[in-house]
C-alpha cells in the first residue's frame, strides 16, 4: 500500500481539501462584488447629506428666553432643553444626571413651573420664560432658597443641588411647603445620592418664610 500524504492548504493549513480553498475564494469574490453593487456612489451620497443638512438648517433657528434674556441658537429640532442650555448657551448649572427624567438634577423652571429639561425639547419652550439656577440670584444677592441651602448644608457633593434648589423654589410657589412631610412628598422627584434630605427639607421650610 502506498503512503499518500495530504497536501498542505493555503497559509500553511494541512489537511484542507483543495475544494475548500476554492469555495472560500469564491465567497470572498462574490462578497466583494455584492458590496460594490450595493454601495451608493460617493457623489450621490454627498448630495444626499448636503440636502439633509440644508433641510435641518432651515428649521434649526430656536429662540429662547432664558433668565430674562432673549437667546437664539442654531440646533436640530431634537435637541433637548438641557443640551441647549449646557452645550449651546454655556449655562452648565443645570446638571445631566440620569438623562431619563428620574433624578431631577436637570430641573429648571418654564413659566414658573418645574420641568425636567432632559425630557423637554428646546423647541417646545419657545416663547416661554426659562429660569435656570444662574438666574436666581440678583447680582451678588443670593435667592432666599440658595442662602437657606448654604445655611443648612443642604448639599454634600453638590451635583444635584441646582436641581434641588430650582425644585424647592417651585415647591414653595406651588404651595406645597406646608410641613416637612409635604416638602418630602413634593420633592420626591429630586434624588440626592448623598442623602442630605433632612437638610434640604429644613432649607426649603426656612426659605418659604423669606420668599413670602
Amino acid at each position: 500500500m502506498s503512503d499518500q500524504s495530504t497536501p498542505a492548504g493555503p497559509a500553511g493549513g494541512q489537511g484542507q481539501p483543495a475544494s475548500e480553498g476554492s469555495r472560500r475564494t469564491f465567497m470572498k469574490q462574490a462578497g466583494g462584488i455584492l458590496g460594490l453593487a450595493l454601495a451608493p456612489p460617493f457623489i450621490s451620497q454627498a448630495e444626499r447629506l448636503t440636502a439633509l443638512s440644508k433641510k435641518v438648517e432651515g428649521v434649526s433657528s430656536i429662540s429662547l428666553r432664558v433668565n430674562g434674556t432673549a437667546r437664539t441658537i442654531q440646533a436640530e429640532p431634537r435637541v433637548t432643553l438641557l443640551d441647549a442650555l449646557r452645550e449651546y448657551l454655556d449655562l452648565t448649572g443645570s446638571k445631566k444626571g440620569c438623562d431619563h427624567g428620574q433624578c431631577g438634577a436637570c430641573t429648571v423652571l418654564v413659566d414658573g413651573r418645574r420641568v425636567n429639561s432632559c425630557l423637554t425639547l428646546a423647541v417646545m419652550t419657545q416663547g416661554k420664560e426659562i429660569t435656570t439656577i444662574e438666574g436666581l440670584a440678583k447680582g451678588e444677592e443670593l435667592h432666599p432658597m440658595q442662602a437657606a441651602f448654604l445655611k443648612h448644608d443642604g448639599f454634600q457633593c453638590g451635583y444635584c443641588t441646582p436641581g434641588q434648589i430650582m425644585s424647592g423654589v417651585a415647591c414653595v410657589k406651588e404651595g406645597h411647603a406646608g410641613s416637612a412631610d409635604e416638602v418630602r412628598e413634593w420633592m420626591s422627584g429630586n434624588i440626592c445620592r448623598c442623602s442630605a434630605y433632612p437638610n434640604i427639607t429644613a432649607a426649603i421650610l426656612e426659605a418659604k418664610g423669606k420668599m413670602g
